[in-house]
């Protein structure tokens, strides 16, 4: 007998693959594109699939299963609410959230059968949110790129690799000690020894902290890529039939024919390694260069926040008094400027707008800071 958890979690995703299972069919039957067609009656009968795999799991632990003419009587009634384009993009999220809620699944499902279902479900659903991309594509591109945008981290840090991990560490750096060197001016009217001992102490803290933790993500990251790997991997040993009738169709929705998909799905699986690269590089969008390298990444971030930070504490070296807190905060904006203006290496934003930005927050910062040093000493 399955306990409650295991009952509503099998019914909600039961309930799920027939709703999707029925939905493929009408928008397969109202669908014009011969090409199109056949891709979602693929769908469809991936979903219908899942449907009869948990009706198994559930008849297996005397879970009674409802009737899917209920399901399908409420669908009839708002199918004709929508667009078949609507549809698809309604799809293409539910697949993704589909997705979350398989790996969500395994996270405490214990160790069996149906825990190898769902792994085995997540990892088509992931498939077919990339099928519907493709179909989604053609009416709304937009839909597309937001959804590429929104995936996993590792995208967007290996595309940026150490050259953004140097612009952030500059960044936090700068900022972090700024405000600092600010605080301390304020309390001190200037004192360069008090100043120039509390700035490069926060250089040391925040430049040993920023590497730290960009080894540790990068680290992580890395793993994950592992993982990912390694699951694509065992899936491919124990389904390979159905990783080649996946790959097919991710090269159909690229513009061959179903015969050139096949017959280069047949030629890559004459090659094990080739075939795991390519479903790897296909459906995660990972290559063996994409992990970032935690050295590189914890030298990069130590480096360019230590550069950052000792900026405002370097006037204090040969100044003191107001002299020095004019030129330090001058200096220190200029440099916010120039680090906000480098940020759009890696964020495409335009380079005066962010420059001007983070110029703005660092004189807030300052002047807060400052502020605070003064109304401590007047204590």
């Amino acid at each position: 007998m399955a306990d409650t958890r295991v009952t509503e979690a099998m019914l909600r995703n039961w309930h799920d693959e027939v709703e999707g299972a029925f939905t493929y069919r009408e928008l397969a039957a109202e669908e014009p594109d011969q090409h199109r067609r056949s891709i979602l009656i693929r769908l469809a009968e991936a979903e219908e699939r899942h449907a009869l795999m948990w009706e198994k799991h559930m008849a297996e632990l005397d879970i009674p299963v409802p009737s899917r003419g209920e399901v399908e009587s409420k669908l009839k009634r708002s199918r004709h609410t929508m667009s078949g384009d609507e549809w698809l993009k309604r799809l293409e999220a539910d697949e993704q959230q589909d997705v979350g809620k398989y790996r969500d699944l395994l996270r405490w499902l214990p160790h069996g059968e149906v825990r190898k279902s769902v792994a085995m479900m997540a990892h088509e659903e992931a498939g077919h949110a990339e099928s519907l991309s493709a179909l989604v594509q053609k009416t709304d591109p937009g839909n597309v790129l937001r959804r590429m945008l929104g995936r996993e981290r590792w995208h967007v840090t290996s595309t940026s690799g150490w050259i953004g991990d140097a612009i952030y560490g500059a960044n936090d750096g700068l900022g972090a000690i700024f405000g600092i060197v600010a605080g301390v001016a304020g309390y001190t009217h200037g004192s360069s020894h008090l100043i120039v001992v509390s700035g490069l102490a926060g250089m040391v803290a925040s430049a040993l902290s920023m590497g730290s933790g960009a080894y540790l993500a990068a680290k992580a990251e890395g793993e994950v890529h592992q993982a990912e790997i390694a699951r694509e991997k065992r899936e491919l040993e124990e389904s390979p039939a159905e990783e080649r009738e996946e790959l097919s169709l991710f090269y159909q929705l690229k513009g061959l024919s179903e015969e050139e998909a096949r017959d280069l799905v047949d030629r890559l699986a004459e090659n094990p390694d080739a075939m795991l690269k390519t479903l790897v590089q296909e459906e995660l969008g990972l290559t063996e260069d994409s992990a970032p390298n935690p050295i590189v990444s914890a030298t990069s971030s130590s480096l360019a926040t230590a550069v950052g930070a000792i900026i405002p504490v370097i006037p204090f070296f040969f100044m003191h008094g107001t002299a020095a807190i004019i030129v330090a905060a001058a200096i220190s904006l200029i440099a916010h400027f120039a680090v906000g203006a480098a940020k759009t290496k890696v964020t495409a934003r335009n380079w005066f707008s962010s420059g001007m930005e983070m110029t703005i927050v660092g004189a807030v910062e300052g002047a807060i800071t400052f502020g605070l040093g003064l109304l401590l000493a007047g204590v």
